[in-house]
């Protein structure tokens, strides 16, 4: 059964280009206004929205190659680059954030002195950019792990651009430089927070397990209520990317016809589908069960509910 991933892609893309532009232009200018008001919390925002090009890069990147076609050596296609993304942009935060906390860290045993004005307009700047930015990329964060990351990013960052227009202000009205350190160091937190969902799903993703919010227990007692399947085992389910989880299974039926055989395999894909969204499966009817031959290949006995 095949099913188009395309859906809303081209205009993601084309949100994803323009952002990206965007972005890398406002992280110029930002960086070289941190710099020259020796704002660190500035800077650490410039560093942020640095990584939130990246994002936006990779992410882009990852949608662009998912629409291209299967192939004999790649059966699955491209859509595991974008968990691919997912996983550098998230690492990419992690590292973002270590260097923030050893800058922060260092200016609270070196105070410098903050320019304010510059500091805060520029934040609010940034406010506005990722706010719209966030809101463009917000449909596409439903249905792509990378795009998803990407929006994490851009919303996070608004967050941390709000925090240097209050550090800007408390240096402007009590003189306390501290606070931009102070606010570096929640930037930091707030970095590393944004990142771990995102680096624990592609990870997931990528090591084979199963959708979150997926119980296993349900997708076998699924099958096995399906009429005419009295075992389920060598049950599998796994995601290969964004909006694309497959399964795989063996269901037992009686000595019945070929016809037969069929009508119980596709009453069994449609279950899948209708409840699960697993758009990808691969079933086999058997008429005789099999020996534990893995850790998931267990006999069920179907409990079967007629009506």
């Amino acid at each position: 059964m095949t099913h188009s991933h395309d859906h809303g892609a081209i205009p993601t893309r084309r949100r994803l280009v323009l952002s990206i532009l965007i972005t890398l232009i406002f992280v110029l200018v930002e960086a070289i206004t941190g710099y020259f008001s020796h704002s660190l919390a500035l800077m650490s925002d410039a560093g942020h929205n640095f990584a939130d090009a990246l994002a936006l890069i990779f992410a882009w990147y990852g949608v662009w190659i998912a629409l291209k076609p299967s192939t004999a050596r790649r059966t699955f296609g491209y859509h595991r680059v974008g968990t691919l993304a997912a996983l550098v942009n998230s690492v990419s935060l992690v590292v973002i954030a270590l260097l923030v906390f050893w800058k922060a860290i260092d200016r609270l045993r070196h105070p410098e002195p903050v320019h304010s004005t510059p500091m805060i307009i520029v934040a609010v700047i940034a406010i506005l950019m990722n706010t719209v930015i966030s809101l463009w990329l917000r449909g596409g964060a439903k249905k792509d792990l990378g795009v998803r990351s990407a929006y994490f990013h851009m919303l996070g960052d608004a967050i941390s651009a709000a925090g240097v227009v209050m550090a800007g202000l408390v240096v402007a009205l009590t003189g306390a430089t501290i606070a931009d350190a102070v606010v570096s160091i929640l930037i930091g937190i707030l970095i590393l927070g944004s990142s771990w969902g995102i680096l624990k799903e592609s990870v997931n993703v990528l090591l084979e397990a199963i959708p979150a919010g997926m119980n296993m227990a349900e997708v076998e007692q699924t099958i096995a209520n399906v009429h005419g399947v009295l075992e389920v085992h060598d049950l599998h389910v796994w995601t290969i990317g964004s909006g694309m989880v497959c399964c795989s299974c063996h269901v037992m039926v009686n000595e019945q016809s070929v016809r037969s055989g069929e009508n119980v395999l596709r009453a069994v894909t449609e279950e899948l589908e209708q409840n699960f969204g697993i758009a990808h499966t691969t079933i086999q009817v058997e008429v005789e069960g099999c020996d534990p031959n893995d850790m998931y290949c267990v006999k069920r006995v179907a409990e079967h509910h007629r009506h």
